[in-house]
């Protein structure tokens, strides 16, 4: 996607701030997550938030939606100092957040999802909640069907959704973060725009992404963390490139342009064979449709497309959480049931889930353990645990991979998402494996970050395949030696990075159409 740069209109250096922050501080412990912050928020402007992972961006935000209460400053709202004990109460300021991933009944329609829980008698009205919703929609450039069934939308289309209940709510701030996460190449363009409508009409977004040049197209100013306090502040158009923001941001050149070795293929580590799997709803589309692809070591297979298009399903699979309905996999030569019964816990597979703060760690375990739950067997001298060996490797993995900040006592909800990414990575490359599955790898990762992974899986590629799924198109075609693109569980293409004209077609296959 091309994306031109965003020229703000300074306006009014008189106008009030709409939400203040004054020496904010909050620490967690011995972490010290935001350190004597003040920040202000204007109406009309769209206020990018960047940082490095661990930077302590998420913290800010989750006490301005009223998650948490700082250790020390306030929060201003109109110029009056406020203190929210709760999301509900920062709502009612004013002030709403858009998360990743979408908090929506997909039973009901649009219109009952944005006025699900409000007062007034006259939104029972089926052809006034519609009505209601639908003027909110056109006046905010979101297209959207309010009587649509929220379970049949895109993830563009939800997103919109989850917008139009805080627009509903009278938000002026709205909060966004990584909202281009899940969206194809065209939704990301059509919610650039309804942020550029929502700033026209006064509204002030904050806009946190890792996407520089997504921040240089949308943003008006631009704010910097860095280990918890403020770096630097400016105006977008005052920055002259990518390159020039991650310089900013990070303090050193950040290139993002890996070098690719050429890597000989090697033997075939995964087949998957017409695979399908209808799922619970037997009347609806299938979850994958007829999918078939081959991977071998030496070689990154990327999977593309929205979420939610069965790459999920796919991944479970290949990962034996989920049984093949019909249709072949096999995984080192060995079929599905032989492989996942008998398999070691080293030199085999390894997978790098989506879910890292859940799936793939214990949030209430520290790093040493947390290592411990897929390596434990190579740490094992009969029934006996070697904890001791067990932390020197754990400290190894936390230096090469540079987890901040860099202690291995410190429990997994310490640590950054960027962080506790980096950690299971190294994890995971640690065992060795021969199929390395790859689910998101970078998402939410700084740039600085998302080099040094980058790095890593072109390095690991030498000694195994890597099936890497990913929702990133820039990820995809820097890594990749093939690209698979998914919609609705069926592959609408399978071509090589190279071939520049299935490049080109990637956003419309994403989308469907063929």
């Amino acid at each position: 996607m091309d994306i031109a740069p965003h020229t703000p209109d300074v306006g009014p250096v008189d106008v009030l701030p709409l939400v203040r922050l004054a020496g904010v501080t909050k620490r967690f412990g011995q972490v010290l997550a935001n350190d004597d912050i003040s920040l202000s928020i204007m109406p009309g402007r769209i206020k990018a938030l960047l940082g490095e992972n661990g930077a302590g961006k998420s913290t800010l935000m989750a006490m301005l939606a009223g998650r948490f209460e700082p250790d020390a400053g306030h929060i201003e709202v109109a110029g009056k100092p406020v203190a929210f004990a709760s999301s509900r109460q920062a709502i009612a300021a004013g002030i709403g957040m858009v998360y990743q991933h979408f908090m929506l009944v997909e039973d009901m329609s649009v219109a009952e999802n944005v006025l699900l829980g409000q007062a007034g008698g006259f939104f029972l009205d089926p052809a006034q909640m519609r009505a209601t919703v639908g003027e909110l929609a056109a006046r905010f450039g979101l297209g959207i069907d309010p009587a649509a069934r929220v379970g049949d939308l895109s993830m563009g289309e939800r997103q919109r959704v989850e917008i139009l209940k805080l627009l509903h709510r009278k938000s002026r701030v709205l909060i966004f973060d990584e909202p281009t996460a899940v969206l194809t190449p065209g939704e990301t363009a059509a919610l650039f725009d309804a942020l550029r409508s929502m700033s026209a009409q006064g509204k002030a977004i904050v806009f946190i992404s890792h996407k520089l040049e997504e921040v240089l197209s949308v943003a008006d100013e631009i704010a910097v963390l860095r280990r918890g306090r403020i770096e630097g502040e400016f105006l977008a158009a005052d920055v002259t490139s990518p390159a020039d923001l991650a310089r900013r941001m990070v303090g050193r050149d950040v290139l993002l342009d890996v070098h690719r070795d050429p890597v000989p293929p090697g033997p075939l580590v995964l087949a998957v064979r017409d695979l399908s799997l209808q799922g619970a709803n037997l009347s609806g589309p299938a979850l994958l449709d007829h999918v078939s692809f081959d991977l071998r070591q030496g070689e990154v297979l990327a999977v593309v497309g929205v979420a939610g298009n069965g790459q999920q399903q796919l991944v479970e699979t290949v990962c034996g959480l989920s049984r093949p309905e019909s249709g072949q996999v096999e995984l080192l030569g060995h079929g599905w049931d032989e492989f996942h019964k008998y398999h070691d816990w080293d030199g085999a597979l390894a997978w790098v889930p989506e879910d890292r703060a859940g799936l793939a760690t214990c949030r209430s375990l520290d790093l040493t353990d947390n290592m411990l739950l897929t390596t434990r067997e190579g740490f094992s001298r009969g029934m006996w645990l070697d904890r001791a060996r067990a932390r020197t490797a754990a400290r190894e993995i936390v230096r090469e991979h540079n987890v901040q900040p860099g202690r291995i006592g410190l429990q997994a909800w310490q640590l950054s998402g960027g962080n506790l990414q980096k950690f299971v990575l190294g994890r995971e490359l640690r065992r060795r494996p021969r199929l390395l599955v790859a689910e998101q790898p970078t998402q939410g990762l700084d740039i600085s970050a998302t080099e040094a992974v980058w790095q890593r899986l072109l390095e690991a590629r030498k000694s195994m395949g890597v099936l890497l799924v990913t929702g990133d198109l820039a990820e995809a075609l820097q890594l990749a030696d093939r690209i698979l693109v998914l919609y609705r569980g069926r592959v609408m293409g399978l071509f090589p990075a190279s071939d520049s004209g299935q490049v080109e077609r990637i956003g419309a296959l994403m989308a469907g159409l063929s």
